[in-house]
């Protein structure tokens, strides 16, 4: 077992959306440990939000397990670049796809692209998501709380719609929700909200799609170090984040990795409707 930071973790504030590259200690995503075993050869994957934290290390396993990829992000391009770099070093190829999601024509974009680049969609993994933290009701303001529905759950209505008419039999969906969803945390309302949203999607898409061949499933993180911590939560909250797990810790990028592997691979083809949690011992029953 890696030994992985514990908290308390340095104090640091980045700008949203965050940047992987400035952060200490930087996300584990598998760079240097993910060893892949062709579960997923000769297959093509979508990720959203594939440039840092989750989104990259699904994007390094999912190549080192031999798919193609496409990565949606915003305007990171600097870890975008370095997350695709990985995926070349793997051998497989690898499509960024800046732009913001929240805009119905980004959704529709990506999935357009994919398609013409790789011919199809197996593997769609909808991970970007937006949050910000407020300590009341009226703290949030209209807009903002309008974007993080946008980004987090009507994107991914729309770029599955989309993807699902390019899906073969045997393709896979998977949605990140939170443990949030469970558990919302008040200072995170909109995003917890999302997040219980994304839940219900999932389950519903199950039942919608089992007639075409085509799973869906969700992942429910802990708390996880990616940029969106130090981008989005005041100082004190970084220091201790992940604290009160039962593991003592935030959990990395990495150790989702294989739960994403798994559900996208046909060694789960009886699996769908699916919450799987990966939350350092935090339960969601």
């Amino acid at each position: 077992m890696s030994d992985y930071p514990s908290t308390p973790l340095p104090r640091q504030q980045q700008q949203v959306p965050g940047s992987q590259m400035k952060m200490n200690p930087r996300p584990d995503c598998g760079e240097e440990s993910y060893k892949g075993s062709g579960k997923l050869k000769g297959k093509v994957a979508l990720i959203t939000g594939g440039d840092s934290g989750i989104g990259r290390a699904v994007a390094i396993a999912f190549a080192r397990e031999g798919a193609d990829v496409a990565i949606s992000y915003l305007d990171e391009h600097e870890d975008a670049e370095d997350t695709a770099k990985y995926v070349e070093q793997a051998g497989r190829g690898c499509l960024l796809l800046p732009g913001d999601i929240a805009a119905r024509e980004k959704c529709l974009d990506i999935v357009e692209q994919t398609v013409a680049r790789y011919g199809r969609i197996d593997v769609l993994v909808n991970n970007a998501a937006f949050q910000m933290t407020h300590f009341t009701l009226d703290d949030i303001p209209d807009e903002e709380w309008v974007r993080t529905f946008d980004i987090n759950i009507t994107a991914m209505f729309r770029i599955t719609q989309a993807a699902v008419k390019h899906m073969p039999r045997g393709g896979s969906i998977i949605n990140t929700t939170s443990v949030n969803s469970d558990m919302p945390r008040p200072t995170l309302l909109p995003y917890a909200t999302t997040k219980g949203a994304i839940a219900n999607f999932t389950a519903g898409l199950a039942q919608l799609l089992g007639e075409k061949g085509i799973r869906a499933n969700s992942v429910a993180p802990g708390p996880i170090w990616t940029p969106l911590i130090p981008s989005t939560m005041p100082e004190d909250a970084v220091e201790n984040f992940g604290g009160q797990t039962p593991l003592g810790r935030p959990g990395q990028p990495v150790e989702l990795a294989s739960t994403y592997v798994m559900l996208a691979s046909d060694e789960s083809s009886y699996t769908s409707g699916a919450r799987i949690a990966v939350t350092g011992g935090k339960p969601i029953l």
